[in-house]
């Protein structure tokens, strides 16, 4: 914090050999066993900069340096604690540090400097500053927000005149005026504000969650509407009875929010709604970023606790029989309209529980809007289209983000009607036009460790099926085995994506997780069993401007010296200006009379240009 605004914060020090102190300090206050600390404490078990207590929006917290003996509040070891209460117990080495309440000089420079900022409106009282959202999560407070909402009522209903009780809500910085910088001062305004939203939030969730009690309802007896509309009745009782809200909050407002967190997904229900948005990361509770027009950024949004987050991702997932706990930190599930979510909780997610999601188009794409995108041009789409309905065998290769999924759903929708489909994932994902579909998921193991089925298990039982096209939403280990075992077994056409940054990487990953079905087979047998089955390799990529598009076409024309023989059919050039160009190589994959490939989609060069327009010539 800036040298014009430091806060001074009075402590009570107590001892091991019985010794009291009472001390001010300036803020930020260093506490350790070297001479230039704020607070020197002399003793083995203190570092030499022990810990830090800092304060953010007027509130204050605690932060361990990496000592080896600890920091610890009120018994519990921690590493960054806040916001710090009034009657907390620090304890460092030989000293247990208790924090007093500002005296009421402090407390009236407090209260003359708040509103300087611009920041109080009518209504709004100096107790009524609420913890700082960008504090870290590893905190030791309890995430439900306990220990801050729950508490901070205490204070927040107080006068800045009054003394406030000892142990009552966040220790509230006594500041000095800021200064007479208009830019600052706005800033500052806007942070405090929206402290002071997010902390009645968090009360008034808390609130929610007592009267409603939803952890011991059988949520999914009532439907979500029934849900959502007792969740707002229920809010409007305490809204109407609560006197801590400042009249500058819109109650409507604040009231939306609640419940969406309360019963819906919170802060990610206008996300999900918003079409620009093609991806929503839950780094932690206070930190939310999204895709949108393939750019990374930073959403204002968060999540009032911790167990917000965590809630909603048990929300997500236990209509589809998952769970996510400590003994099982990781889970995949989807939404309703079939977007996919990843959620990874603590212990192994260090920050606090992240949740990714990435959203799934409202209505099914068709070649002609990837055409649209300039993912591809009209000649590669008429081939791919072709390699389908004359059953080759395609994989779709990319990285990560890149559109792989996206693409096997769109060649999916150009089977031929009257075939019979059978669909294999992780976590549903395909959405294919087709009346002869039977799709079937993955389950992981429950808490038992039993009842697991991976994909290599459903691939085998879809050949018992009668299948005449397997398609598997993404080979990750021993399944490529038998996938492409059945690509050689008389289902030809059979799709499916892989992880892979080029084709001849797609080769080498497949060799791979042949070799992980645990399958003693030389080298060379493994190509031949790759080349003869895999007829097409099709390499998505997501440049660094967003777009994703198909970067090569390549085909298999089998062995050669121990080797896999590929040649590329079409490729994406951006060297000068961008454009797609066929290679003017026909496909060995295709013979005579019933080749459907006209050799012009072949030797076809289409120039995009930058601002969107597409023109199309021929050698």
């Amino acid at each position: 914090m800036s040298t014009t605004e430091q806060g001074m914060l009075e402590l009570e020090l107590a001892y091991e050999d019985g010794r009291r102190e009472y001390r001010v300090f300036v803020l930020p206050l260093i506490i350790g066993r070297e001479q230039g600390c704020g607070l020197t404490l002399k003793s083995w078990r203190v570092a030499r900069r022990h810990a830090r207590i800092v304060a953010r929006a007027g509130v204050l917290f605690l932060e361990d340096l990496g000592s080896l003996a600890g920091t610890f509040v009120n018994g519990r070891r921690v590493t960054h604690h806040g916001p710090l209460s009034l009657g907390d117990e620090i304890i460092i080495g030989p000293c247990c540090i208790h924090l007093l309440r500002p005296s009421a000089t402090d407390r009236a420079a407090l209260a003359g400097n708040l509103p300087s900022t611009g920041a109080v409106a009518a209504g709004m009282r100096a107790g009524e500053v609420p913890p700082d959202s960008s504090a870290d999560d590893g905190t030791a407070t309890d995430a439900s927000g306990a220990g801050t909402g729950a508490a901070t009522g205490a204070v927040a209903g107080a006068d800045a005149s009054a003394d406030p009780p000892s142990h009552s809500g966040p220790a509230v910085l006594a500041t000095a005026p800021a200064g007479n910088s208009t830019d600052s001062g706005d800033e500052q305004a806007r942070d405090i504000a929206a402290d002071v939203f997010l902390h009645h939030r968090r009360r008034l969730h808390t609130a929610l969650l007592e009267a409603l009690d939803l952890r011991r309802r059988d949520i999914l007896a009532l439907s979500d509407e029934a849900l959502r509309a007792e969740a707002a009745g229920v809010l409007s009782v305490i809204l109407e009875d609560d006197r801590q809200l400042p009249a500058h909050i819109e109650r409507a407002d604040m009231l939306r929010q609640v419940v969406d967190e309360a019963v819906g997904l919170g802060p990610l229900e206008p996300l999900l709604a918003d079409r620009g948005v093609s991806e929503i990361m839950v780094n932690s509770h206070e930190e939310i970023y999204i895709e949108r027009h393939g750019r990374l950024v930073r959403h204002e949004s968060g999540f009032s606790s911790e167990q917000a987050v965590v809630a909603i991702i048990d929300r997500i997932v236990a209509p589809l029989g998952r769970r996510v706990d400590e003994s099982s930190p990781m889970v995949d599930a989807r939404l309703r309209d079939g977007s996919r979510v990843n959620a990874v909780i603590p212990p192994i997610a260090l920050r606090g529980a992240c949740l990714t999601i990435r959203k799934f188009p409202e209505r099914r794409l068709e070649m002609g809007d990837l055409m649209d995108a300039g993912s591809l041009d009209r000649h590669m789409a008429a081939f791919l289209a072709a390699c389908v309905k004359t059953r080759k065998s395609l994989i779709v290769s990319g990285g990560t983000g890149s559109g792989k999924t996206t693409l096997l759903n769109v060649l999916s929708n150009c089977i031929p009607a009257g075939e019979r489909i059978i669909t294999i994932e992780d976590a549903a994902e395909l959405r294919l036009n087709h009346a002869h579909l039977i799709s079937m998921e993955s389950r992981p193991a429950n808490a038992e460790g039993k009842g697991r089925v991976e994909i290599r298990d459903l691939v085998r039982n879809a050949l018992r099926m009668r299948p005449d096209r397997i398609i598997v939403g993404e080979c990750r280990g021993a399944e490529a085995f038998d996938m492409l075992s059945a690509m050689n077994t008389g289902h030809e056409g059979s799709l499916t994506t892989l992880h892979a940054n080029t084709p001849r990487d797609a080769l080498a990953r497949l060799e791979t997780m042949i070799l992980m079905a645990g399958m003693d087979l030389p080298l060379a047998a493994i190509r031949e069993h790759v080349a003869s089955a895999v007829d097409l390799i099709v390499q998505q990529a997501r440049l660094s401007d967003g777009r994703r598009l198909i970067v090569s076409i390549v085909e298999i024309t089998g062995m050669e010296a121990g080797r896999i023989q590929t040649q590329e059919l079409f490729r994406y050039r951006h060297d000068g200006e961008p454009r797609f160009e066929g290679c003017g190589v026909r496909p060995e994959c295709f013979h005579g009379d019933d080749d459907p490939v006209p050799l012009e989609w072949l030797t076809q060069v289409t120039s995009l240009h930058r601002n969107g327009e597409v023109r199309e010539w021929q050698f």
